[in-house]
């Protein structure tokens, strides 16, 4: 099969949704398929044997200048009509993915389209509210392009209903179980996360640091256990828009800021904490949950968005409502810190259900997908 994918995001860039398409490109890859994407910013030039074709695009500045909005440029015409693709795929459509929407419906291409960020509730955490009515519009205008829409978890099922968008089909999770593994935990990285205390009680929280992942809430939260577990100290294990103001307003002995990880020392460090701590009430997934569960070590999130299709409550982990006080967070996080045996059963069963989702199985149900569209 040809595929086309237009994305938002691509590498240099490392998110979820660039661990999803990465980790895909190398199953379609290994299974013969042909593919060609679309990204802006300042993408690699290939991935997997496939080429990828740079968008003109300029940064989303103040707001989030790490993100790049393409422009719709006559040269992006002329290279999919080149390729002449089975199906188009529209990953996150609501800029570039969006109007590549409108191109392939134009030029007769079957769309299938994938809902992995909900860009609404990020502009109420972003602060720039004036923008919700506009993605609303985005969402529904560029989603109903699409033959196929997928979401990435099922309680996101509901919300694509409730951003009006119908046909919609779940893109089974998946993790990669070689790369995150209990077997990855190393003293050296433990060291380094917990200032030179390797044998104090350690959470982690990894992703990106900024206001729509709540990262700031994790000061809270950790003030509380300490009050239960006063040895515990916290590592935040990435980088974003507010890395330096969160150094500042969270400068304590017993918080570690490691700034950017990627490959082994990424791997080593999820699997070097105690328990993952993950507030984030926007995930339609939760790839960082998945990824500690791989690497045996038990999540504690929000009851909300994705991260309940991920975290077995009481069994992988604990899921919190968010709206509850920062001591009802510190309780289950506290008691997997001091209870050692316990929190041995949840890395265990955490391990043990990250093994059941491989990248191979999902991107063959994507495939399936690719052909409804194509049937349609």
């Amino acid at each position: 099969m040809r595929i086309a994918i237009f994305t938002e995001v691509f590498l240099p860039k490392i998110d979820g949704i660039v661990t999803r398409i990465t980790r895909t490109l190398d199953e379609l890859a290994a299974l013969g398929h042909e593919v060609v994407v679309f990204a802006p910013g300042n993408p690699v030039q290939s991935y997997a044997g496939f080429r990828v074709v740079t968008v003109p695009s300029v940064p989303f500045w103040p707001i989030y200048p790490e993100n790049h909005v393409g422009a719709l440029h006559p040269g992006i015409y002329r290279e999919l009509r080149a390729f002449d693709p089975d199906v188009v795929h529209c990953v996150n459509p609501i800029w570039t993915a969006g109007w590549s929407a409108l191109i392939a419906e134009k030029m007769g291409y079957p769309i299938l389209a994938s809902f992995h960020t909900d860009v609404p509730e990020y502009t109420r955490k972003l602060g720039i509210g004036w923008m919700r009515r506009p993605a609303l519009w985005g969402i529904r205008t560029f989603h109903s392009r699409a033959k196929v829409n997928l979401v990435t978890s099922a309680p996101m099922l509901e919300k694509a209903s409730d951003y009006g968008i119908d046909n919609v089909e779940v893109w089974p999770k998946a993790v990669d179980t070689v790369g995150f593994a209990p077997s990855k935990s190393e003293p050296a990285m433990r060291a380094m996360l917990s200032g030179g205390n390797p044998d104090d009680p350690l959470v982690t929280y990894v992703g990106r640091i900024s206001a729509e992942k709540s990262t700031a809430r994790t000061l809270g939260i950790m003030e509380r256990v300490r009050e239960r577990v006063p040895t515990a100290r916290l590592a935040l294990i990435g980088a974003g828009p507010q890395l330096e103001e969160l150094r500042r307003t969270m400068d304590r002995d017993w918080i570690t800021f490691t700034g950017y990880l990627s490959g082994a020392q990424l791997h080593s460090a999820y699997a070097s904490g105690d328990v993952l701590l993950f507030p984030s009430t926007t995930e339609t997934l939760g790839f960082a949950a998945l990824e500690a569960l791989a690497s045996g070590v038990p999540v504690v999130g929000a009851r909300a968005g994705g991260l309940p299709y991920v975290i077995d409550d009481g069994i992988t982990g604990y899921t919190v409502d968010p709206q509850r006080s920062d001591a009802e967070w510190a309780g289950p996080v506290a008691r997997l810190l001091t209870d050692a045996q316990a929190r041995g059963e949840f890395s265990r069963a955490a391990r043990a259900e990250a093994e059941r989702w491989s990248w191979r199985s999902a991107t063959q149900r994507l495939v399936e997908f690719y052909g409804a569209a194509c049937a349609e």
